[in-house]
């Protein structure tokens, strides 16, 4: 399986809105994006790289695998 790389937020962006998640509000320099049924807000920093760990947590808030996430990913 592929690793997690860091990538831009902008495209993270289109990976959770792909999900039905959809824009709350920023906090500073912080996109926070929400679906009913998911109990916490996924938190997206403006970063050229997002970190590993980051998206690793926000797919795992998201209940997505991360095999899914790949896919995801591959069609954007």
């Amino acid at each position: 399986m592929p690793k997690v790389t860091p990538i831009h937020y902008k495209k993270l962006v289109k990976v959770f809105e792909y999900l039905n998640f959809h824009f709350d509000r920023q906090e500073g320099d912080h996109l926070i994006y929400v679906k009913n049924g998911i109990k916490r807000p996924v938190v997206i920093p403006m970063y050229d790289d997002v970190p590993v760990f980051i998206i690793k947590n926000d797919i795992k808030l998201a209940g997505v695998s991360r095999s899914e996430y790949m896919k995801i990913l591959a069609k954007i």
